[in-house]
């Protein structure tokens, strides 16, 4: 966590040693080509993540091949087989399938290719990652939940997709800094959205006709927090209901400004991007880099306006 950036910094670095180690413990090699392979293109966060990665990477002169997985594990699995025949210098990785990609970061890591991931993470191989703990964003959400509900508060969760490390992140989060130190509070519904706004939706006109008291939807992430918005709006049940969501999209933000929506925890997607430029650049001059750890940072009313544009 946070609190423990000494630990923190030690472990990232052992991880990287391990990376580089495990990569040959050189760079400068490879054809000169950065393979940057999303898990699927038109993902509102991901996308910038790629953006502003290119926009860092367009004054290095690297050749960047830019892959869409599709959200198919198969698919992108067979995308970089295919890339690690260039010989690539480095890859930038957002797994489609965290279990099924290990196989193929093992063979990169036998090849002395360099991996950095972010956003998301293969379960095993050697790796190296700009990101934020999860965790923070949902205690943010929780001690903020803890604070402003009434007391006998009735609230509903809806979670990204299950098993994704960033969903449950969030979850336990959420859980350990509001329902677990606020017993009045009480959890009525709690599920797997997808992160999609649709789903969100679906799921919350359903709660909407069982339960008569919601005080608080709390969202793993920002489309989730429209979805519900969109259901508490079409129900006339949204005055009074405290929604939570994740990532600061413009469209949270505006639903902050306009009073629909009580907080966002901005996930700094320019930050998270500009660290993986950082490591590829460091790997690829053979360089020991450290994970780049990106803060979290909760919006509300209160600070909005620095916020939104």
């Amino acid at each position: 966590m946070v609190k423990k950036k000494a630990l923190g910094a030690v472990a990232g670095a052992v991880i990287a040693a391990m990376a580089l180690a495990g990569c040959g413990g050189s760079s400068g090699g490879g054809s000169g080509t950065v393979i940057y392979a999303n898990y699927k293109d038109g993902d509102g966060f991901t996308d910038t993540l790629r953006d502003e990665f290119k926009a860092q990477a367009g004054s290095t002169g690297w050749q960047v091949e830019y892959l869409d997985g599709k959200n198919d594990g198969n698919f992108q699995i067979d995308q970089l087989n295919e890339a690690l025949e260039q010989k690539p210098s480095a890859i930038v990785l957002l797994p489609a399938d965290s279990a099924s990609i290990v196989p193929t970061v093992q063979k990169a890591n036998e090849m002395g290719i360099p991996i950095v991931c972010v956003n998301r993470f293969p379960d095993g191989g050697e790796y190296l990652k700009s990101y934020s703990d999860d965790l923070e964003a949902g205690r943010m959400q929780g001690e903020f939940m803890a604070k402003a509900l009434p007391q006998g508060a009735k609230v509903v969760y809806l979670k990204g997709a299950s098993g994704n490390a960033a969903a449950e992140g969030r979850w336990e989060g959420f859980k350990k800094y509001c329902l677990d130190q606020r017993s009045d509070v009480k959890l009525l519904a709690f599920a797997d959205a997808q992160w999609s706004t649709a789903v969100a939706m679906k799921d919350m006109s359903l709660w909407l006709d069982m339960f008569p008291q919601i005080d608080a939807v709390i969202c793993g992430n920002d489309g989730m927090a429209m979805g519900a918005i969109a259901a508490l709006k079409g129900a006339g049940r949204l005055q009074g209901c405290l929604v939570s969501g994740v990532d600061a999209s413009d469209d949270a933000l505006k639903a902050i400004k306009a009073g629909e929506m009580a907080q966002t925890v901005k996930q700094d997607a320019a930050g998270q991007a500009k660290g993986v430029f950082t490591l590829v650049q460091q790997a690829m001059q053979g360089q020991k880099p450290e994970n780049v750890l990106v803060p979290f940072t909760a919006i509300t009313r209160e600070n909005v306006s620095q916020f939104a544009k």
